[in-house]
């Protein structure tokens, strides 16, 4: 019994940075906490207002985008409509909709899976690898031309986080 109480102690002790934060008040907070922040959401907006300007180019949406690397990633680079509409954070029409729209621009196809007849799996075409590997490659580009001011916020952050 006495264990459990000691493990006890050392969780309450542990408080993350986040429920320290929001216990004080902000008026005690070090204005390192909100030049961290601002710094990483500036550099957040940038890379989304890039993104976004390059998937318009490309005659596409970031949540086509974001679907290509969720099929991607997936074992085999093939995933099942409601394994897509879970990582989309979809309904499954709306997951059902977006293979729709992607298929009928030749960026995915679906076929039956081996496993379980009633299912179907959405994989990319090499149309599709292939946009998805041209614009993974400007979006590296691009978030690593952010990682000095990202480093920079990050570390402020760490040191706030340290000090509390």
């Amino acid at each position: 019994m006495k264990s459990n109480q000691g493990d006890s102690d050392k969780r309450s002790r542990r408080k993350s940075l986040a429920d320290r934060v929001a216990s004080e008040d902000a008026t005690e907070l070090d204005i390192g906490l909100y030049e961290g922040l601002a710094g990483v959401r500036l550099a957040m907006r940038r890379f989304l207002a890039f993104s976004e300007a390059t998937l318009t180019a490309a005659g596409m949406t970031s949540q086509q985008y974001q679907a290509l690397l969720v099929i991607k990633v997936a074992p085999n680079s093939e995933i099942t409509m409601g394994g897509l509409a879970k990582q989309m954070l979809l309904q499954p029409n709306g997951a059902v909709q977006l293979v729709d729209r992607l298929a009928s621009i030749g960026l995915v196809e679906r076929t039956p899976s081996s496993k379980d007849k009633r299912s179907v799996l959405v994989g990319l075409t090499p149309k599709g690898a292939r946009l998805l590997e041209d614009l993974a490659r400007h979006h590296l580009r691009e978030m690593l031309s952010h990682e000095p001011l990202l480093a920079e916020s990050l570390q402020r952050l760490r040191r706030l986080a340290k000090r509390r």
